[in-house]
């Protein structure tokens, strides 16, 4: 499986001529979405879910399908019938020759006055897992972890721990966007001593072989 990595929690999958595309949202590239066979999306928050960016994805080509929860599939579900799916915790998919397993149900908390959201992580295959905003557990061994490094409802602490509690053979960053260029190198350094395993970041555009 190909990886390539978009801007901010974007991340596009690819194998045996199909894509896959997790989250493509506002800070990620105009055109992340398009070209997609499966379109995922792990919660509302406008950083994951852009409703341009997937419109012109399902538009541009009939048979793209889009597995999201209620919140966003609302948005699409009347304009795209058949095409969007809503999907929970514990929900199992096959799409374009992904097999895909739905985890978790809230959003991590970023003030106790906020209100928390629903987000579900996606398993890929079996050894692929994107959390969304949140840190969810898997519920199994996972080859690759997409890593959620920075944002307003975590702490490095709490992700060194999580790739900890996760345990899987590599963590590759995601959610990224609003670190700055010098805090990386104190991140590099901070997750890859602690975290217990093989930790890794891709510029956007760049990708690696899963």
């Amino acid at each position: 499986m190909k990886l390539t990595k978009n801007t901010h929690a974007c991340v596009r999958l690819e194998k045996e001529g199909r894509t896959l595309v997790i989250d493509p949202g506002m800070f990620t590239e105009e055109d992340a979405a398009l070209g997609a066979d499966v379109l995922l999306v792990t919660h509302e928050h406008p950083d994951h879910f852009d409703e341009g960016r997937l419109r012109a994805a399902l538009e541009a080509d009939p048979a793209v399908e889009l597995w999201t929860l209620r919140s966003v599939a609302e948005q699409l579900a009347a304009a795209f019938p058949g095409r969007v799916h809503t999907v929970g915790d514990g929900d199992a998919f096959s799409a374009a020759g992904f097999d895909v397993q739905v985890h978790g149900e809230l959003h991590a908390v970023i003030h106790p006055d906020i209100p928390r959201v629903t987000n579900v992580g996606y398993l890929i295959d079996g050894a692929v897992f994107h959390p969304g905003d949140a840190l969810t557990l898997p519920g199994r061994p996972v080859e690759t972890l997409f890593l959620p490094v920075m944002a307003p409802w975590n702490k490095i602490s709490e992700v060194i721990d999580y790739v900890r509690e996760v345990k899987p053979l590599r963590a590759y960053d995601i959610h990224d966007a609003l670190l700055t260029d010098l805090a990386r190198p104190i991140y590099d350094r901070q997750i890859g001593a602690l975290g217990g395993t093989d930790h890794r970041r891709l510029t956007p555009g760049d990708s690696a072989e899963l």
